[in-house]
Order: structure tokens, then sequence, then C-alpha cells
């Protein structure tokens, strides 16, 4: 009998994505390879460039792609979202819940109710979530940062006459140069990106070879496990204090989860172990081995180790690597940030799609510049990349940390699994990750203060925005009207007509008429002759297929000519342009025009008795009357589309405490005045654009 397989996981969530896109685990051999090769250049770019820098932070001391993924699933299976997102327009999604393994039933559904019962839980979920991104932020900042100036300083070796200074303009120019070509994209990322990073791990590794090899080959007793122990007698705080640089080797790894749902698990197997780790791992030995012999040059191992004929080919492609790396993590923390959206805790910006291959690749005009301002700030402020190394380890050990707490979580309420395995696992992983965060803390005063500061601001400014989300779709559910009784009677007021054409208003409700549509009629008497309420939905899981994209209701009866709409996306499913959206959404009403009238022709249990003159002549009836309204759609949408959108102004009530005014009327409302509009945000031009205002207090 076939071995069982684990279902409601991440392995299936990813591959899910990867099927979609025809990069499943299989596949011929070809085809693997050719994605192997690229994903050198899309995955590896920032653990690969690290041998530039970790020698030199360890002797004096990214992207949570798997945060979203996990926070994602515990959501679908628990309602811990502060905006319900167990809805039927959620649940309707075919691979919304995946048929779970029966043991531990009765122990997830007590982990179930807890969770569903604590807003302390709810909140501490959350937060923790979100302190995850903005760690990812922060590495988004420090990567191109320590990459680029710690290639660039390499050019003192043959430069010396260069100050620091000197080194430091030169690379805030790369990085201007970098952050200011973000907007065009990477399309073609796999193919341009790997060719650089495979000559990089090649010259790497030969380097590491021939350190080992003139220098002092007998580091590789190294990999005997008891020389560790032998480390830490040796050394003792010292041997602790290097551990907080050590974890440097592999920063990078925690943002790669964004991008591997483009490649398959065979091309990623292969690319890793045939290239990534023996490269990486010969250079670290090789500097060892180099150190051995010359310890003094432990501030510079990197190209103090290189052998002289290979240096300056090594050090153009050194500055390439790092931008590449700046590059894959930039690109990283925008798609993170884009899926932060859908938990309604950032302010709506336009997510630009940069590429019609990979959809990861994504570009945030106001996130970039936000980010490439700090990153340049960091560089001018820190100077070298001791200090910047400090902060950038404890962003990897802080997502590391996260990411096991939210892992326990889903292996006791997802998995199932038994609580003896998940306690080994959360003990070893937290034992492990507490002995490199204490070490890395120690250099808190050094620069490790960094991203804890950048941390909290952008977590108030997030929890701050999801706080007043929440507030108002609930203040806006509770003073909904019901559907149909509340648009029959707004059509029925005095003096309301109807207008040629098509209206769309958007609204996060998916049930009732919004507050905003009366206030609507009550400014513009009159009602698009065709009618429909929009309502975008992001679900925790990472696509939904096109072809379940939108669920149709009617408000009211047929002659009005009004439905509800509910479009749904996952965590990965890049939003189409206003045009696309538009035809795709009324090519569906028809749709579910025809449907309906299908359903309507059946025989019911009273009218079996019916003749057979009798049926075909109501059938007959129904398509002519389908045919009709398919052809008003028609006559409707050639007449224009109006996009109809409420602009609430949220204020905290009177009475309020001190606390929520602040957050509110002040960091709110800043946002909402600085960052992009909602309709931008979603592509509408503005000659389609009608906005309402409202304001609520809550």
């Amino acid at each position: 009998m076939a071995p069982l397989k684990r279902h409601d996981s991440l392995y299936g969530d990813a591959e899910k994505v990867s099927r979609e896109k025809q990069h499943g685990s299989g596949g011929s051999w070809a085809l693997t390879l050719q994605l192997a090769f690229q994903s050198i250049g899309v995955v590896y770019g920032d653990i690969g460039t690290s041998p530039l820098y970790v020698f030199s932070s360890t002797d004096v001391m990214v992207h949570a792609g798997g945060t979203f993924a996990l926070y994602s699933l515990i959501s679908r299976h628990a309602k811990i979202r502060m905006v319900p997102d167990h809805q039927a327009e959620d649940a309707a999604v075919s691979n919304y819940n995946i048929r779970p393994p029966s043991l531990g039933m009765k122990r997830a559904q007590w982990i179930k109710e807890r969770l569903e019962s604590s807003n302390a839980a709810k909140i501490a979920l959350f937060t923790i979530t979100i302190l995850g991104t903005s760690m990812v932020m922060g590495d988004g900042t420090l990567t191109p940062a320590i990459s680029v100036l710690s290639a660039v300083s390499g050019i003192r070796e043959k430069a010396p006459n260069l100050t620091q200074l000197q080194v430091v303009w030169i690379s805030v120019a790369i990085l201007f140069l970098l952050f200011s070509v973000q907007r065009f994209g990477t399309d073609k990322v796999g193919y341009s990106f790997a060719p650089i990073i495979s000559v990089w791990f090649l010259l790497i590794s030969v380097i590491g070879i021939y350190n080992l090899a003139v220098h002092d080959r007998t580091v590789l007793r190294a990999f005997n496990p008891m020389y560790i122990v032998y480390y830490f007698k040796r050394n003792g705080k010292e041997a602790w204090v290097s551990l907080g640089g050590a974890v440097l080797c592999i920063t990078g790894t925690e943002a790669m989860f964004a991008d591997l749902g483009h490649f398959n698990i065979r091309a990623i197997q292969v690319s890793f172990t045939g290239i990534i780790f023996p490269s990486v791992a010969l250079c670290y030995l090789g500097q060892a081995a180099y150190l051995r012999k010359f310890p003094q040059d432990v501030a510079d191992t990197f190209y103090k180790s290189i052998p002289a004929p290979l240096f300056w080919p090594v050090f153009l492609v050194a500055i390439l690597a790092a931008i590449i790396a700046s590059q894959a993590m930039l690109s990283g923390a925008f798609a993170i940030l884009s899926k932060a959206l859908s938990l309604g805790c950032f302010p709506r910006v336009q997510v630009v799609h940069t590429s019609s291959k990979y959809e990861g690749q994504v570009y945030i005009p106001e996130v970039n510049f936000l980010i490439g301002a700090a990153s340049v700030a960091v560089t001018l402020a820190f100077q070298t990349t001791d200090n910047i190394g400090n902060a950038y380890g404890i962003c990897v050990v802080t997502v590391f940390s996260i990411t096991t707490h939210l892992m326990t979580v889903v292996m006791l309420l997802v998995w199932r699994a038994h609580p003896a395995v998940v306690a080994c696992f959360y003990l070893g992983f937290s034992a492990v990750e507490f002995l490199y965060l204490s070490s890395i803390m120690s250099k808190f005063a050094e620069g490790g203060y960094l991203p804890f500061c950048f941390s909290l601001v952008l977590m108030a400014l997030m929890a701050s925005w999801h706080y007043v989300h929440v507030r108002r779709y609930w203040h806006e559910l509770d003073r909904a009207s019901d559907a149909a009784d509340g648009v029959g009677a707004v059509l029925a007021r005095p003096g309301v007509g109807r207008v040629p054409g098509v209206g769309l208003l958007y609204s996060e409700l998916v049930q009732g008429v919004p507050p905003v549509f009366p206030r609507l009629v009550d400014k513009i008497p009159s009602v698009h002759a065709l009618l429909v309420f929009v309502s975008v939905k992001h679900l925790p899981v990472p696509r939904v297929g096109v072809t379940e994209r939108f669920i149709f209701r009617r408000v009211g009866p047929a002659r009005d000519r009004v439905f509800r709409c509910v479009a749904r996306y996952g965590y990965t499913d890049p939003m189409e342009g206003h045009v696309e959206f538009a035809a795709s959404l009324l090519g569906g009403i028809k749709m579910f025009v025809q449907e309906e009238a299908a359903f309507a022709v059946l025989p019911r249990p009273s009218q079996e008795g019916e003749n057979n003159g009798d049926s075909n002549a109501r059938r007959a009836q129904i398509e002519l009357e389908v045919q009709e309204e398919q052809r008003f759609i028609d006559a409707e949408a050639e007449s224009g589309v109006v996009y109809l959108m409420g602009e609430a102004s949220v204020t905290a009530a009177p009475g309020s405490s001190v606390l929520k005014k602040v957050v509110v009327n002040k960091v709110y409302g800043f946002l909402r005045r600085n960052l992009r509009e909602g309709h931008k945000a979603l592509s509408i031009p503005k000659d389609q654009l009608l906005r309402v205002g409202v304001t609520y207090e809550i």
C-alpha cells in the first residue's frame, strides 16, 4: 500500500501554485534543469553574497514569505481574522478547505475553539505576523546596504588612497541606481540574473579550493561536530558572541520562500544541492584556511583571500551579484507587503506586476521610495558593515523565531500532530534560536537597535490602519440595510431615474446594501440601468482559479437589473486592469443569467405532470428572456462603465480616549492623506470614477 500523504500543509499550497504554472514536481529533466538554472538567479542571490561580510561581522559580532503563508493557513482553519473570512463566498472556493486528516480531531477542535474565542490570541497572532512583515521590510532596507557596501569596499585593495567616506558615496550612487530601475521590472529575471550568479558561484568555489590547497587544508576537520564543543570550551563567552555573526551565513534563507513557488521541488533540490551549497561551503572553508595563516586580515577576509590575477573579475562580478541579491530581496519585500494588503493592515497602494511570467515580481512605488531612502540613510549613518551586520542578524533570527511559533500552531491546528512531536519541535528550534538571538542582542547598542526601531514604527502604522479598517467595516455592516428591500426602497423614491450604462459600486460588504448607496442617490437621484455591487475579497489561499473568480447574485427582482458580485483573489493572485476586470465581470453576469435560467427550466415536483408542450413553451420563453437580458447587458456595456466609490472620512467619536483620537484622527488620517487613494490602487481611470463623501464616527 502506498504511504499516505499529508494534505493540508504548506507543501500542498506550494504544489497548487506550482501545478497551475505547470511547474509541478513532475516534468522532464530538461525542464527541471532549465528551472534549476533560473532559480539560481531568482532564489539564491542573498545567501550567495553572504561571504562578502560574514567573517568580518563574526569577529565582532529576507523575506518572510513563510510568515504570511503560515498565518493564512491558520486563518483558513480558525476564525482568527478581525474581518470575517469564513463566509460562504470564501469557503465556496474549491481549495479553501482541504479534507483534513482524522487523527487529533478533538484536540485540534479544542485549539480552534480557544483561538476563536480569545481576542488576546487573535491579537497575538496578528501582532507577530506584522512583526515578521516589519522585519522583512528591515531586510529589504539592510540587504542592499550591506551587500553593496561590502562589494564596493574591495576597491580599497587596489586603491588604498580612497577614504571610507568615498567608498560610502560610491555605494550610495549604486543604491540610487538600484532603486531607480525597480520600476522597469525584471521580466527576464531568471535568464538575465542566473548567468551572473552562476559565474559568481563558480568564482567563489574556485577561490575556496585555491585557499584550501595553498594555505591550510586541515580546516576540513571542522566537519567533525566535536570541534563545536572544543570551540566553545576554548573561547567561552567570545564563542557565544561570535554566533551573532555566524548567523549571517544563512541570511536570505528566510526570504527564499517568496520565490520558491516559481520553480518545482526537484529544480530547487538540484540547484541547492549541486551548486549553491558546495560553492558557498568551499568559499567559507577557503576563507577559514586563509585566516589560519593571516588572522590579522579578518576585517577584509574576502578580498584579501582572492588571488591577484582574479581580483578585478571577482570585484566586478561581486558588484553585480550584490545588486542582484538586493533586487531579489526588494522584490520579495514588495511581494510580502502586497500580501499584507489582504489583511487590511496596510493602506491600499498600487501594486505593479512587472512580469507576465513571474507573478511574484511586483513593484510598489511608494514603498520603493521609502525603503530606498532608508537604505541610503543606513549606509551614510553606519558607513561600515559591522554595525549593519548586527542589525541584519537580528532581523533574520527574529523572522526565524516568528516562523517557529506560527509553525507550532499549524502543527497543532492543521496537521494535528501529536503534542510530544510538537513539543520536541518547538523546544528544539526555540532553544537554537534563543541561543543565536541572545548572542546578537549583545550587540544591541552597536546597530542592533535599528531593526527594532524600524519595526516598531512600521508596526504602529500597520496596527493603526488595521484597527480603523476593522472598526470601519463593522460600522458599515451595522448600518447596512437588507439587500432587496434597501435597493427597492431607493429605486422607488420619487424622482429617481435610471440612466444608461453600467455602474460598479465598490464595497467591502458582501451582504446587504452599503450605506454609501442611498447616500449616493441622495446626491445624484439616478441609478445606472445595470447596477452591480462589487466586493473584492482576498482569501487566505495561494490562488483562486479564474473559473471561480466571481460569485454573482441578484439583488431584488430581475426587472431591477441589480446584481451583487464578489471577486475573490488568493494572496499570490495579481489584480487585473480595470478594462479586463470589467469585461470579465460582465461576461460572468451573462453566464450567471444563463445558468440561472437553466435551473429555472428544470421540472419541479409540482410540475411533473405538466405535458411536454407546456414545458417546451416555458423553456422557449425563458430562453428568449435570457437572450434579451444578455443583449441588454451588452448594450449597457457599450454605453460605458462608471465606477462608484465611497470616499469615507473616519474620525474618533466624541468622548473617545486620547489614544484613540491619536490613532484615528492623526495616524490613520496622515496615512490616508499621503498614500495612494483606493481608485488608483485599483487602476480605475479618473474619467470613469464617481466618488461620494461619507463621514464615519467610530
